[in-house]
């Protein structure tokens, strides 16, 4: 089955309250991160730092996945220099580069290095020019955005479904290498369940400023930083 985009079904809110559609859920999830201080920004980036630094993932990856934060995501960028320090390689997504049989709507993963120059691709968002590419099967760690998520690391993207076409093919690979996919939120993002769709990839984990939420592990529940700015007008 091939993905046509996220439609991830959003139970509730953390209220408790039943929500319509993702177009809402989205809309207002999207307007909390965008509506952080930047002061707030910078502590979630240096928090999510210190959360994934003494990860067994992280500390054991060679070929690590980045994004470029834009839209109030959170933004990667001390991450991303403290793992060039650390000896890691370090790539950036790239929407389907001329003439490869890849296929439209996918990404590849080019390398980036902290001088490499890089262009706006047509959402906006900088890629490397690089053509230094990656598969998704050669990376050891990736490291998603998101639009939403729950705790239990289920997704709720952009809704174009770039990164669920990208890795499909790991549904299929059952030996052999297989990197561990790790979403990247503002606590703020979370909603109390989603119901994944068969075609939504999982994560093994979702980082945010408070914690990690594993796909294996319960977690617990905690007390968000702007919860207050994601509300249903469906009661």
């Amino acid at each position: 089955m091939n993905p046509s985009g996220s439609r991830t079904k959003v139970c509730s809110d953390t209220n408790g309250r039943r929500l319509i559609s993702n177009t809402i859920i989205r809309r207002e999830l999207r307007t909390a991160r965008r509506q952080l201080h930047p002061r707030q920004q910078r502590q979630h980036a240096i928090q999510v730092l210190q959360h994934l630094r003494r990860h067994r993932w992280f500390l054991n990856a060679r070929h690590i996945a980045f994004y470029w934060a834009a839209d109030g995501e959170l933004n990667l960028l001390p991450l991303l220099q403290y793992a060039r320090l650390h000896s890691k390689t370090c790539y950036l997504p790239v929407l389907k580069p001329q003439r490869t049989c890849w296929g439209r709507g996918k990404l590849w993963f080019a390398r980036y290095r902290s001088n490499d120059h890089l262009q706006p691709n047509r959402f906006g968002i900088p890629e490397p020019r690089s053509r230094n590419y990656r598969l998704v099967w050669q990376l050891d760690l990736i490291l998603l955005p998101l639009v939403g998520f729950d705790a239990k690391a289920h997704r709720l993207g952009m809704g174009g479904g770039f990164y669920d076409r990208t890795l499909a093919p790991l549904q299929l690979r059952h030996t052999g290498r297989r990197p561990h996919l790790i979403g990247i939120a503002h606590d703020c993002q979370r909603v109390a369940c989603m119901t994944p769709k068969p075609w939504d990839i999982p994560l093994n984990a979702v980082v945010t400023e408070r914690q990690i939420y594993s796909r294996q592990l319960p977690v617990r529940t905690s007390l968000l930083s702007c919860r207050t700015a994601i509300k249903s007008p469906i009661t």
